[in-house]
């Protein structure tokens, strides 16, 4: 049995918390909080992007930097979140790194998940937003920290065991988060039509066992151009600006 996480509210006084999560790996999860954070980077918010996959963090991989103290050092209370940021000059927003393969990180306790909250509470107005990267999966600390969001972003593809997961993943914010602002996002589309029949899909089994559907915030498409550009450590929204992709992320921004 998966043991109920204790309500925790949004950060207070500072920047609005999207948190960015899956049911399950391989769904391009860290793609898109990263390429979220860049898009409202380039529309002149503050952003500040922390890679809360506790365990398997690998933000700073696909970004080619080099992960600092990071969010261990936060945890540890060595370092306040503002000390512990790295900024990223070409993409325009600030990183918290995590700590890639660390068991201490990944089996944080109840009081630990408080300290980091707590601790991008005190970061104040530094940033208007703030993107979670959380870990795939239903695990008390993912919970936690996605019903502290004030936004939910749940990615699935199309993959029967993807939407299966990423109703799980809603089932539970529901529970944890009533009334909470979950919305879900078609990664890997075949076009707009297909992501909104998988959307369909999901927002039936929300509506007839949940109570109530799922809003859509956005769908984008598969494009052969992105493994390529993780690859080169390399922004998509820099190196394929004009990419029908990168403007499926910024209507994705802008329905934020």
């Amino acid at each position: 049995m998966i043991p109920e996480p204790s309500p925790q509210p949004p950060p207070a006084g500072g920047g609005r918390l999207i948190a960015v999560a899956s049911g399950k790996g391989g769904v391009g999860k860290t793609w898109l909080a990263i390429t979220l954070s860049h898009a409202l980077a380039l529309a002149g918010r503050r952003v500040l992007l922390v890679d809360a996959d506790l365990g398997l963090a690998n933000v700073d991989v696909q970004l080619g930097l080099e992960p600092g103290h990071g969010l261990p050092a936060v945890l540890a209370g060595r370092l306040s979140v503002p000390e512990a940021v790295r900024p990223h000059p070409a993409m325009g927003f600030d990183l918290l790194a995590g700590c890639s393969g660390s068991g201490a990180l990944a089996g944080l306790d109840e009081a630990a998940h408080r300290r980091l909250l707590g601790a991008l509470r005190d970061a104040g107005p530094r940033w208007d937003d703030v993107v979670l990267d959380l870990g795939a999966g239903l695990d008390r600390g993912v919970r936690a920290l996605a019903a502290a969001s004030d936004i939910l972003l749940v990615v699935a593809t199309g993959e029967p065991t993807s939407l299966t997961d990423a109703y799980a993943v809603l089932k539970l914010h529901r529970r944890d988060r009533p009334g909470g602002d979950a919305r879900l996002v078609v990664n890997q589309a075949a076009d707009r039509a297909a992501g909104e029949r998988t959307w369909r899909s999901l927002d039936r089994a929300c509506g007839s066992f949940l109570g109530g559907g799922v809003r859509l915030a956005g769908v984008l498409r598969r494009d052969p151009k992105v493994p390529e550009a993780i690859r080169r450590q390399t922004a998509f929204l820099s190196r394929h600006p004009a990419s029908p992709l990168a403007s499926e992320v910024d209507a994705l921004r802008a329905a934020l």
